[in-house]
């Protein structure tokens, strides 16, 4: 097995954009969730999100770009950007691929149209639409610039498809179709639409007077997950393509999970069945054990019945093997296909430096969550070389990745 490498990170979050700018204030337990800001949401039952703050495309990206590109697709380009730029690497057209993964692509997009069509003319609907709607768009603006003739997939496996973009571009270069692979996740989902839709189903957090405390990952108040937006991307390397092109190894891919609970549409399975499944997958392809597993990056999105099924399923994988384990949606709300990436190099940069990320928000661990260290609230050191990141979403999809430091 060809070992996988990362030498390229780029994130769009709403704590900051960029890594850097992310990292300082996801371990300084900084919010990013507020009262929506991108259209009046006065009339909605829920009005807050981690929306991307100041956010000036025309800083980032070309006008023609901007026109033609949905906001999910912006996040995208800019996060792959920042990761090609950190990676160094010269583009070998055929033998680079790229892997997208969103949730609900242009959803938000979509909705805002059919409000501007409704009762008003034809032509309220520009000839960029389509395209500015479809997920692999965003894999294929930057697939033109960058002149990305590889392997070319799409991911849509709702809140997983962040990791699953890694896994499905580490199959690639395992199977030979590529030396480099960009893993790209990115989403942009407020609109009215989905915010009804999500609050009718009572799974968002409706702490509106609160927006900054309002997602409690593990917390007995918690009530529900907060909307947010972003996008995230990874360069991964064949060690063998890395080492002759002199690139800084940031951390290695050591292993992938992927599995579906085929129990329910919206729910977990009770018994986490798809998530200890997912999580020993990965640890099988890494060919680790439980307790080399120094920290955990938690799906954690709030939900009750989420939060309490993933703490179930990582307690019976590890067992005395507890790692330490947060949720960073406490701070940055559920990004949905961006979270997978993100979450990633967040277990990146917990190797590399030594700390972990908080759990802000918890104040009282809810007591079906209890019997974990959920770096409640400030940040700890700990020296780890593997770390794991979860994602787990509708339709019983499960994704699990496994990165190390690299040796």
């Amino acid at each position: 097995m060809k070992r996988i490498v990362i030498t390229g990170m780029g994130a769009v979050t709403p704590v900051g954009i960029g890594v850097d700018e992310y990292w300082k204030n996801i371990t300084a337990g900084v919010s990013g969730i507020d009262t929506i800001k991108s259209f009046d949401p006065s009339e909605l039952a829920v009005q807050i999100a981690g929306e991307i703050k100041d956010f000036n495309p025309a800083d980032y990206l070309e006008k023609d770009l901007i026109r033609k590109t949905d906001p999910f697709m912006q996040y995208a380009y800019i996060a792959a950007v920042e990761a090609i730029k950190q990676s160094g690497i010269e583009i070998e057209p055929e033998r680079t691929g790229i892997v997208m993964g969103t949730a609900m692509s242009g959803v938000a997009t979509t909705a805002f149209t059919q409000d501007a069509l409704s009762g008003a003319s034809h032509k309220k609907v520009g000839p960029r639409f389509i395209p500015k709607i479809l997920g692999n768009i965003a894999a294929a603006n930057i697939a033109i610039d960058y002149h990305i003739q590889g392997p070319s997939f799409t991911v849509s496996t709702a809140c997983s498809s962040g990791g699953d973009a890694i896994n499905t571009a580490v199959m690639c270069m395992q199977s030979g179709k590529a030396d480099v692979m960009l893993a790209v996740g990115a989403e942009s989902v407020l609109c009215p639409l989905v915010i009804y839709s999500l609050a009718n189903a009572k799974a968002l957090s409706r702490r509106n007077d609160d927006p900054k405390t309002a997602s409690r990952p593990f917390d007995k108040t918690r009530d529900g997950f907060v909307i947010g937006e972003g996008g995230g991307a990874l360069v991964l390397e064949t060690e063998e393509h890395a080492l002759a092109r002199g690139a800084v190894i940031y951390g290695e891919v050591v292993g992938c999970g992927n599995t579906c609970d085929a129990y329910h549409v919206t729910a977990p399975h009770p018994e986490g069945v798809g998530a200890v499944s997912c999580m020993k997958q990965a640890l099988a392809d890494a060919g680790l054990k439980p307790s080399d597993i120094g920290y955990v990056n938690a799906h954690g999105t709030a939900t009750h019945k989420g939060d309490a099924v993933e703490t179930n399923a990582i307690k019976e994988l590890f067992g005395d093997a507890l790692p330490y384990v947060s949720s960073t949606k406490g701070a940055t709300g559920h990004m949905m296909g961006a979270g997978g990436i993100t979450e990633t190099i967040t277990c990146v940069k917990a190797i590399e430096t030594g700390v972990l990320p908080p759990t802000i928000n918890l104040n009282e661990v809810d007591e079906e969550c209890a019997g974990i260290d959920f770096v409640a609230n400030t940040a700890k050191k700990a020296d780890i070389e593997y770390a794991m990141s979860n994602a787990f979403g509708f339709g019983g999809q499960n994704s699990s990745i496994i990165v190390g430091r690299y040796k």
